[in-house]
């Protein structure tokens, strides 16, 4: 809704809160030892979605905000880079081989994710911290997918305009 900016340190350890309402004063919204990345709001703003390391490595977590409640693991084995889609009903998300990840989500009180189920292999062999290396429509239909330099280009795809026309009668 425009009224907060999230951010983090540069060590990746805290996530702050930019009002941009009242005083202003920035606020903590979560800390601790480990690396936390890519948070983003849900589209009505009632959660936020970011990865964090703290199981060891990048997992996707739900949290309301602003608060209080738990944050719910999202992602089963390993991931990053969340995207919420239009309606919230649904988060996307990049699994640690490269697989581009569907969670459905029920919001209510709480958060309750479905499972997680893969969607295509992209061709991102390589997690980057702080580069956004998808992006997803509003509706989740369609990706733009980052491809790695020096990779071999997909093959070509044909599209055949009005077949039926060939279609013995």
């Amino acid at each position: 809704d425009g009224r907060f900016i999230v951010y983090q340190n540069l060590q990746g350890s805290r996530m702050w809160m930019l009002p941009l309402f009242g005083d202003k004063k920035p606020f903590v919204v979560l800390e601790g030892p480990f690396v936390k990345d890519e948070p983003h709001f849900s589209p009505d703003g009632h959660w936020l979605a970011y990865y964090s390391a703290e199981s060891g490595r990048p997992e996707v977590y739900v949290q309301p905000f602003p608060g209080p409640g738990e944050k719910v693991r999202v992602s089963i084995d390993g991931g990053s880079q969340p995207r919420w889609r239009k309606d919230g009903a649904e988060l996307f998300y990049l699994s640690l081989d490269g697989k581009m990840m569907s969670v459905a989500l029920k919001p209510g009180a709480t958060v309750q994710p479905g499972t997680p189920v893969v969607l295509f292999q992209t061709p991102i062999t390589d997690m980057q911290p702080n580069i956004d290396q998808y992006a997803v429509s509003a509706d989740g239909q369609r990706f733009v997918v980052l491809a790695p330099e020096g990779q071999a280009p997909p093959l070509p795809i044909t599209v055949v305009l009005n077949w039926t026309a060939g279609l013995a009668k």
